[in-house]
């Protein structure tokens, strides 16, 4: 498809060409293959399979897991190729249903997006700030504040090249992706000739490990019913973001086709490659008794199998990795808000819909790099006695929450419209129906493991409460709920009409 058959195709849509379309299929790829980034959720948020679970969290859990999102993927790849606009999810839940689907999809998805930069970020700042520590022989202190600061100076790097380099930024994500591949396989090579012993198939695909507060023990109900659900974290978290490919579908050439194949191949990709590397970390944790001790960091993995050089080398590795993450979440981001804003939903809508010359748009990047920060403050402080703050897997619980609650919407629209739905070149066909149920039920489960407490000092009425234990996922998506809800009752009904026609 040729450039002027996509503008055609987006005028169809209702809208005219102002973003550049300067990417190709393989860079419409690269940027969800970037965000859902193997060398970002797995080393970030290894520990909360660790802790939940064990081994088995992530041995068993991680394939399961990557199945049902591959099948959400597919569901989207679908609903991507009938409608390649910048507003992705939401402009297809405001086509498929009534404005008001339209209005709480946009809103969880900004939310969602704005979260996973937020994370990804903090992510890649605290690895950063390890980096530094380890390569400056300690001078450099890897504390909370010193990661808070690295972590807006990251956020405001990425601003800076998203508003500068839109030509550069589709060069980095295919750049990202070489990074991804062979930075993961230097660390499965290091992690499986390095050590001097490797721990057994029996310890990998059997082991558990409840190394929690709750302390439910690793066997019985609560563990198989509670702790081990709150392990897949690790895997809903780390393949999340892959709408990317929709909200940069306007800045690709023959989107129809190659939006919806880069976003099921990211996804499928990412999963292949990053079970690898999680049991390469596996057959190598072999200090258990340290890495619980570090409350399944998973720096303890390359800091007890490892030297010390070889050990900073996949710290420097991942947080590259990270860093090309960031970028990408930045940019989904900002399509995103600049694509909703364009339709009106978003207060100041005239400033974030504008773009400047280069045709990007700057207020937005701006204004979602803020907001980012602002709800990572809480990443300031960590309860005590622990080294990770409560607040940077509040905020990963968010992003998985938004996001996933963003896609529900559109599927279930695709589900309820049934044959009168028009597909495009990429379809599912009579499939279509056993799939989008599964993906709906699977996200309904998921949102509410993820709102659940993750320690019993976070629960009010307990002795030991404390606010830094506090999961506050289900206070910040609550909140917001019931603010939209307001804000849609109360006014937005009676202005908002979904996708505004910029072109007859």
């Amino acid at each position: 498809m040729t450039t002027e058959e996509d503008s055609r195709r987006l005028a169809e849509l209702g809208y005219k060409q102002e973003l550049a379309r300067t990417w190709s299929g393989f860079s419409n790829f690269a940027i969800s293959f970037s965000i859902i980034s193997i060398l970002a959720g797995c080393f970030t948020t290894f520990g909360q399979a660790w802790n939940n679970g064990g081994p088995i969290a992530i041995s068993w859990g991680w394939p399961l897991i990557s199945a049902f999102i591959l099948i959400i993927g597919f569901c989207m790849s679908e609903l991507v190729s009938a409608y390649p606009t910048a507003g992705g999810i939401y402009w297809w839940a405001a086509k498929l249903g009534k404005p008001i689907h339209g209005w709480f999809t946009g809103w969880l998805n900004l939310i969602g997006l704005i979260a996973v930069t937020a994370s990804v970020d903090y992510g890649c700042a605290t690895f950063l700030n390890i980096t530094i520590n380890r390569l400056t022989g300690g001078a450099w202190e890897a504390s909370l504040p010193n990661a808070f600061l690295l972590f807006v100076i990251v956020l405001a790097l990425h601003a800076l090249i998203n508003i500068f380099s839109h030509r550069l930024i589709s060069v980095l994500q295919n750049v990202s992706v070489w990074w991804h591949v062979a930075g993961a396989a230097v660390v499965v090579a290091i992690l499986v000739f390095a050590p001097e012993n490797h721990q057994s198939l029996g310890f990998v695909f059997g082991g558990t490990n409840e190394n929690t507060e709750f302390d439910f023990g690793d066997s019985g109900l609560p563990f198989w019913l509670y702790i081990l659900p709150l392990g897949f974290l690790l895997t809903q978290y780390t393949i999340t973001g892959f709408d990317a490919c929709a909200h940069v579908s306007e800045e690709t050439q023959g989107a129809a086709k190659s939006a919806a194949r880069g976003l099921w191949q990211s996804i499928f990709y990412s999963a292949v490659g990053g079970w690898i590397l999680l049991l390469s970390f596996l057959f190598a944790a072999t200090n258990v008794e340290e890495l619980n001790k570090q409350g399944g960091f998973v720096g303890a993995i390359f800091e007890t199998a490892l030297s010390p050089q070889l050990a900073t080398a996949i710290f420097a590795i991942s947080t590259i990795g990270q860093f090309f993450c960031g970028m990408s979440c930045v940019t989904s981001m900002s399509r995103m808000t600049y694509a909703f804003s364009r339709d009106g939903a978003v207060p100041g809508w005239r400033l974030w819909s504008k773009v400047d010359r280069n045709r990007t748009p700057v207020n937005a990047i701006i204004a979602g790099c803020v907001a980012a920060a602002l709800i990572t403050l809480p990443a300031l402080y960590a309860p005590p006695g622990s080294a990770t703050p409560v607040a940077f897997l509040a905020v990963v619980s968010i992003a998985v929450i938004g996001l996933y609650l963003a896609f529900l919407i559109p599927i279930w629209l695709r589900l309820r419209m049934g044959d009168a739905f028009t597909p495009g070149p990429w379809t599912l066909g009579r499939k279509y129906k056993v799939l989008c149920w599964i993906a709906c039920v699977e996200i309904v489960i998921v949102s509410i493991y993820f709102i659940m407490p993750l320690s019993p000092k976070g629960i009010p009425g307990n002795p030991e409460f404390t606010w830094t234990s506090v999961n506050y996922a289900p206070i910040a998506v609550g909140v917001v709920l019931i603010g939209i809800a307001l804000w849609w009752t109360l006014s937005a009904k009676h202005w908002f009409t979904g996708p505004r026609r910029t072109v007859d």
